[in-house]
């Protein structure tokens, strides 16, 4: 029904409704869920009331007061209302209108909050109704409004609604809400809009939340696809390359990396394909474990690729990995857009012929003349810089080969779970030892001078500083500041340490030039954005200055952090930061007094909310109603075994009794083709 049909909502306010809050129908209105709730199930005597609060009363009119002044600011309507255990004031500010609405000796019921003055408790403006029979014993609901629309208004469509809802289509199969003892989705709507009582209130709410990460988890499992498909993929061999490659090593592994490899072993060795995602903060040494395993991939006759998110990255892992694997016989190429036309001929030709065992590049290697002889596994380095799309497209390159995708930035496991439904996951919780503990100090800006003051002594020691800024230009709009005026203080202050300039603006040759000439020590200072969140191991660079520290997230304040420490010497971190703002204040706090990232990250999540954490939407994640990542995770974590049998049956969820699932999902996520179906 269109709301414009019910009485009283004429086409003024339908025009509101339809532009402000979406509503045009009455189905519509259904999920239209409320803020909150009035409870008017309990009616207390008012002798019971001993503190501030809001209520539910019953009462008589004793006496009414027309027209009584308070002060200068106007006049009130007074009324004393009593019942069997006390008496209470209820005052009507400037309500001339409510003279006719009361009579002495009449009961009404009245629904308000009470606070207590000098005469005893009062009642304020609350609402009410004329006890003609029986005051009815509800439970409202109160929902977002616009001006120009009232509760009684959103009530009153909400009430057709759900007079309606008896003909509302199911949207879970009837085997999972047995199973689970979850309402139907009627009652459940019924429930959340007007509550029988606080536990058919409850019922309704878990059962909403439970649809909403139901729906949610089946579309990502879709999306990622793997999990849910029945391909057999390459069972490697059990023979031991990767502890072969490990005792190579001039290093001894943590711990945390060998039981990460072992997990990685075990998956190569299934027929399964390989989903796995790795988290390990800055310096936990992921490089080495994603090297074993594809060590083990080429000494089984198979091709690897890595594919990290810039060249320089790229040209990093390519050094690294020739010095891991020098003393092999495991052939080693190298592929981004830099390379010449020559080079990138013979790196093609030579990985059709199977003449590379593994590649390392950029987003180069999946472009369609990229082509393996026998591609096994695909790793993405920095995985948030790559889309599903691309990661699914590498693997396209091969027969299911297995999948590893590694990322520096630490990611809640409540949230890895949705962001990588597809993914088991990995956490390397656990840094090298010997590594300094990068020392960390919020500083006010009125003591930015003396940062810089101090950081002269390690300049003149030849270590490197990175310096960065919020912005590139300065603006007008924007009182921080910014990258362009940081780099020509610096060139003032410092010109014989050759400062150099980075942002997002320049293109990437550029970028990555003025990179290598600071990582080969020709630049002691970096003025940059945040474009050097994620970048290559500078050693020598000991010291890192956030300016206006507030106008980032923790977690790039971490990343940040992270730039530095990578080295023997001790290095330092500097947030400067305007004390105003108290939640920048409270993110610096937090990365002054912890260094884990999985910490932070959860911090970080609880401040920001999982819509924005990470950039979520870039994964195409829907809006959640009522559900929660952080508060609902155990639900999350139940439903998901139950998501996973129902896929695994029913992969394209075409059988009778799950196409409702299959329509709820096209709904939350718009359509099957947005899932890759």
């Amino acid at each position: 029904m269109n709301i414009n049909e019910i009485k009283g909502i004429g086409p003024k306010k339908s025009a509101l409704l339809n532009k402000e809050l979406g509503i045009f129908t009455t189905e519509d209105m259904l999920g239209n869920y409320p803020v909150s709730y009035e409870d008017r199930s309990v009616i207390i005597p008012i002798g019971e009331i001993a503190a501030d609060g809001v209520y539910f009363i019953t009462a008589s009119v004793v006496k009414i007061i027309k027209n009584y002044v308070y002060g200068n600011k106007g006049k009130m309507i007074k009324i004393l209302v009593h019942d069997d255990t006390g008496g209470l004031e209820i005052i009507f500010f400037n309500a001339s209108y409510y003279d006719k609405s009361f009579k002495v000796g009449e009961q009404y019921g009245f629904y308000g909050k009470v606070t207590f003055g000098k005469s005893g408790p009062q009642m304020v403006h609350p609402d009410f109704e004329k006890n003609s029979h029986e005051i009815k014993k509800e439970i409202l609901p109160v929902y977002r409004t616009v001006k120009g629309i009232t509760q009684k208004d959103l009530r009153k469509i909400a009430r057709e609604a759900v007079s309606e809802s008896i003909n509302i289509n199911e949207t879970l199969p009837v085997r999972i809400l047995e199973r689970n003892n979850i309402c139907g989705r009627d009652f459940a709507l019924k429930n959340i809009h007007f509550p029988a009582d606080k536990k058919s209130f409850a019922a309704a709410k878990y059962r909403i939340i439970y649809e909403e990460l139901f729906l949610l988890q089946t579309g990502l499992f879709i999306k990622g696809s793997s999990r849910c498909r029945t391909e057999r993929g390459i069972a490697f061999s059990h023979d031991n390359y990767v502890g072969e490659f490990i005792n190579s090593l001039n290093f001894t592994l943590t711990d945390a990396q060998q039981r990460v490899i072992r997990e990685i072993v075990l998956d190569m060795e299934s027929a399964v394909p390989m989903q796995r995602l790795v988290q390990g903060d800055v310096g936990s040494g992921k490089t080495v474990v994603a090297a074993a395993a594809l060590y083990k991939a080429a000494k089984n006759g198979y091709q690897g690729v890595l594919m990290a998110p810039t060249e320089l990255l790229a040209d990093q892992h390519y050094d690294t990995f020739k010095n891991f694997f020098k003393n092999t016989d495991v052939k080693i190429g190298f592929l981004v857009s830099g390379i010449s036309a020559k080079e990138k001929r013979e790196t093609l030709e030579a990985l059709k012929a199977g003449n590379i065992d593994i590649l390392i590049g950029t987003h180069a290697v999946i472009q369609e003349n990229v082509i393996f002889n026998k591609l096994g596994i695909v790793i993405t380095d920095e995985q948030h810089r790559f889309g599903v799309e691309q990661r699914m497209k590498l693997a396209a390159k091969g027969n299911n080969p297995d999948i590893l995708v590694m990322t520096a930035t630490p990611i809640p496991r409540s949230l890895a779970v949705i962001i990588f439904g597809d993914l088991d996951i990995s956490i390397i919780d656990e840094l090298p030892p010997g590594r300094k503990q990068i020392i960390t100090k919020v500083v006010s800006k009125k003591s930015r001078s003396a940062v810089y003051k101090k950081i002269e002594k390690l300049l003149n020691e030849g270590q490197q500083v990175y310096a960065v800024a919020p912005l590139i230009a300065d603006s007008e709009a924007v009182e921080a500041v910014s990258a362009e005026s940081l780099y020509e203080e610096l060139c003032e202050k410092y010109p014989k340490y050759n400062p150099a300039l980075l942002h997002g603006g320049m293109n990437q040759k550029e970028k990555d030039y003025i990179m290598q000439e600071f990582s080969e020590g020709k630049r002691g200072i970096l003025a940059a954005t945040v474009v050097i969140e994620v970048g290559i191991n500078v050693p020598n660079a000991t010291v890192m200055i956030v300016e206006n520290a507030e106008r980032f997230g923790l977690a790039q304040l971490h990343q940040l952090r992270g730039r530095v420490g990578r080295g023997e010497k001790q290095s330092y971190c500097y947030l400067i930061t305007d004390p105003k703002s108290e939640l920048g204040m409270e993110r610096a706090k937090t990365i002054e007094e912890t260094a884990d990232g999985f910490v932070i990250a959860e911090k970080d999540l609880q401040m920001r909310g999982p819509g924005d954490f990470f950039g979520l939407r870039q994964h195409g994640l829907p809006q959640l109603v009522m559900a929660d990542l952080v508060r609902h995770i155990g639900i999350l974590n139940s439903l998901r075994s139950d998501v996973k049998e129902m896929l695994q049956e029913d992969p394209s969820l075409s059988l009778p009794y799950n196409r409702c699932v299959a329509e709820g999902v096209e709904k939350m996520f718009g359509s099957f083709e947005n899932l890759g179906i």
